[in-house]
């Protein structure tokens, strides 16, 4: 058995400490750029183009060198992170990741802001500023905490009380609770007919196109009551969800845009879904072909054989008619003699009888 030097031991020994030590330890020439927030290490430093420059085993282990050197900078650096147990001393050691810096892009815009109201600008324009007001008040008459307003209000409803007030300079004889009750009818109707315009100017502002007034008149199709009843449906708070359907009325709520919902893709989902789609959009922007879409190119062909056809029948219907006329005035003589024999049977009298008289 062959003796075991004291030295080779000793430099195997700090070889596989070196290679533990380069294993954690990671020198750059140029640091890199750190987003703890967003976990995403920039590497400014140029990789070697004469290794970069051919295809093959070399190349992809020189990448995977470098996507595990710069890895490990940023796992090193999390580590330099404040920590602390989740769950109580014997859950997973945390980190607490600071506030990212890189402004990530978003995939799809930003919502557009909704349009003021009529109201809103009216008070922008007074300086009128909103103030919270409780929905429930104190009634002295019921003595309990009533809603300020609808149902059930606080001070209850005027119309319904036992006892009307007559007011100054009015006529002693007039019924105050018939008055009370009209005035209420009135405004009731104000308030649906200030709804109504509402929608209606919503409704024109959210179009690219002016719609039509929604008010009631008395020409008005099928078309203009659907969209009457469809508007006034989405109206409620549920957009419908809750509304009882007319007849031959489809189970499913109609939407404020009369249209079918828009339906986005995730901002997190199948990526190479998402890629394939961007490039066969820059295939088709790229390529000099149109794209050809069959649906309208056949449709376009058979609205051009039906024009055809149409023009092709009215032709040889009105020869039809050239033919008949020529025959009627073709009977194998000139028309001169015919209109001259034909001539005492139109003056024949009416009565039918002989010409002596």
């Amino acid at each position: 058995m062959a003796a075991v030097r004291v030295e080779a031991v000793l430099a195997a020994a700090e070889e596989q400490e070196a290679e533990k030590r380069r294993s954690i330890t990671v020198e750059k020439e140029l640091e890199l750029e750190y987003d703890l927030g967003n976990l995403v290490a920039v590497d400014r430093n140029p990789p070697s183009a004469a290794a970069l420059r051919g295809a093959g085993p070399r190349r992809e282990a020189l990448l995977q060198a470098l996507a595990r050197d710069n890895t490990q900078l940023l796992v090193s650096r999390l580590w330099e992170l404040p920590a602390e147990r989740a769950g109580g001393a014997g859950g997973p050691l945390v980190a607490q990741l600071p506030e990212p810096t890189f402004r990530l892009p978003r995939e799809k815009p930003p919502p557009k802001p909704r349009p003021p109201t009529r109201w809103e600008q009216f008070a922008r324009l007074k300086g009128i500023r909103r103030k919270k007001k409780t929905s429930l008040v104190w009634d002295e008459q019921a003595k309990e905490w009533r809603r300020r307003w609808g149902y059930r209000r606080a001070g209850g409803d005027p119309s319904r009380a036992w006892l009307a007030e007559v007011p100054a300079g009015a006529d002693p004889d007039e019924d105050q609770f018939a008055r009370l009750r009209r005035e209420k009818r009135e405004r009731v109707a104000r308030n649906e007919l200030n709804r109504l315009r509402n929608l209606a100017r919503a409704h024109r502002a959210g179009s690219a196109v002016p719609a039509a007034p929604l008010h009631p008149t008395g020409h008005q199709d099928r078309d203009e009551l659907r969209r009457v009843a469809r508007v006034a449906r989405v109206s409620t708070a549920s957009l419908g969800r809750f509304q009882p359907r007319l007849p031959k009325e489809s189970a499913e709520p109609p939407s404020r845009s009369g249209g079918k919902k828009r339906r986005f893709e995730p901002l997190l989902g199948n990526l190479a879904a998402e890629r394939s789609r961007q490039l066969e959009l820059l295939r088709d922007m790229g390529s000099k072909k149109p794209v050809l879409d069959i649906t309208r190119a056949v449709n376009k062909q058979m609205r051009q054989e039906e024009a055809e056809a149409a023009a092709a029948n009215k032709g040889k219907k009105q020869s039809k008619r050239g033919k008949r006329g020529r025959r009627q005035q073709r009977p194998g003589r000139s028309g001169k003699k015919s209109g001259a024999r034909r001539q005492p049977q139109q003056q024949k009298p009416a009565g039918g009888g002989s010409g002596g008289g």
